[in-house]
């Protein structure tokens, strides 16, 4: 069957308002299929594509450019993760199934192509000398602050130079790395044993608690060409070190656009609180002008599907909450998004601040490290040309 995007999927991938995708469709640009099950008119995705191709053969090179990097077209062949429909795959496997089951190995396997015990059966990483020192400089700054200057530390000699080919031995440094940034995160020396049991022990979690962390992590793995996995397609395409590649990353996803979100979320938890006034609270933000962060996502008009596998095993749990998410769902007419469900699950087991951050960070890294394994194996300098718009050259 052919895939039919809704309203909203159509508009967003055209970057055009609904009412210019009605005006589409009476001037014979597009066809609508009627729903009989919804009563919504659905939109054949490849014919939305060509009309969005011919939309852009048209303008001004700036203004392609601009479509292009805004949630435009694809700008990369990937084969890693697929976002459609509402759901997201991880090698066309269905990320919230995956979630209900599947070990961090298991998926950095998938997601790498290698069998999870050839790359997490190596020998434990050992940090350079001084990352213990730096472990306890920066002990209690949040994982916004420490991540980044700690994984730089200790990955100082891992082996995922790019001349590094054996595939056993890559997987190994992959593997390495992950183990890295878990330490880093925990203050932990690294660990053989799964990643989410490590975070279970240093947080000192029961079974439930540990398979939520689990389940977290799994559905961070990755999420297409977001800014920090294009960052290390970028950094890989150069032949740089995956150890460059995931601290491109890391770099990328601190930004508050981003991962950094998380620390917006929270402070407006704090703010709102989660009481029977919290929903006054979010109208008086509102009428200041101030925005409701993390809800609402382009690529998910129903819904981020992430948000509402951790919410839908956190909220039941937590029936004030629940209250709370669906007032701010109504005030600003948008689902929750994963940000929002980690900052929720970062309270519910009662973490270190910064953590729903550090969870976002540790599980992406997974994806960051597939990425750029594969735009290695493209081969191809990512090497855009920029649209100057200084002042020209006087004779």
């Amino acid at each position: 069957m052919a895939d039919l995007l809704t309203a909203a999927q159509a508009a967003t991938r055209l970057g055009v308002s609904r009412q210019t995708l009605y005006a589409y469709v009476s001037r014979g640009l597009l066809r609508a299929q009627p729903d009989g099950d919804t009563r919504e008119s659905r939109y054949l995705a490849a014919e939305v594509d060509r009309l969005a191709l011919t939309r852009i053969r048209g303008r001004r090179p700036k203004d392609i450019a601009k479509a292009t990097l805004d949630w435009g077209l694809p700008v990369l062949e990937s084969a890693i993760t697929l976002i459609q429909d509402g759901y997201l795959y991880y090698r066309g496997s269905d990320a919230v199934d995956l979630a209900a089951r599947a070990s961090v190995e298991e998926v950095a396997g998938l997601l790498w192509r290698v069998a999870p015990e050839e790359a997490f059966g190596g020998p434990l990483p050992q940090p350079a000398q001084a990352f213990a020192v730096a472990q306890a400089a920066f002990h209690g700054r949040r994982a916004e602050e420490a991540l980044l200057p700690l994984l730089a530390l200790a990955s100082e000699d891992a082996d995922t130079a790019a001349w590094q080919r054996a595939p056993g031995r890559l997987a190994q440094g992959a593997a390495a790395l992950v183990r890295l940034l878990t330490a880093c995160l925990l203050g932990t020396a690294p660990g053989a044993a799964p990643i989410h049991k490590q975070c279970a022990q240093a947080w000192k979690l029961d079974k439930d608690g540990a398979d939520l962390v689990r389940m977290a992590l799994v559905l961070c793995a990755d999420h297409e060409l977001n800014a920090s996995n294009f960052t290390a397609r970028c950094v890989a395409s150069t032949d740089a070190s995956l150890r460059a590649a995931v601290i491109g990353g890391l770099a990328a996803l601190g930004g508050p656009r981003h991962g950094g979100l998380t620390a917006r979320v929270e402070a407006l938890w704090d703010e709102v609180g989660a009481d029977g006034e919290t929903a006054a609270r979010l109208r008086q933000r509102l009428a200041r002008g101030e925005d409701i962060p993390g809800y609402g996502h382009p690529l998910y008009p129903a819904g981020d599907p992430r948000a509402a596998a951790l919410l839908g095993r956190i909220l039941p749990l937590r029936p004030t909450w629940a209250v709370v998410q669906a007032q701010t769902q109504r005030l600003v007419g948008q689902p929750p998004v994963i940000d929002t469900a980690l900052v929720a699950l970062r309270r519910h087991l009662d973490l270190p601040r910064g953590a729903a951050f550090g969870l976002f960070a540790l599980g992406r890294s997974l994806g960051w490290i597939a990425h750029a394994l594969e735009q290695r194996a493209d081969a191809q300098l990512i090497r855009p040309r920029a649209l100057y718009t200084g002042p020209q050259p006087t004779a």
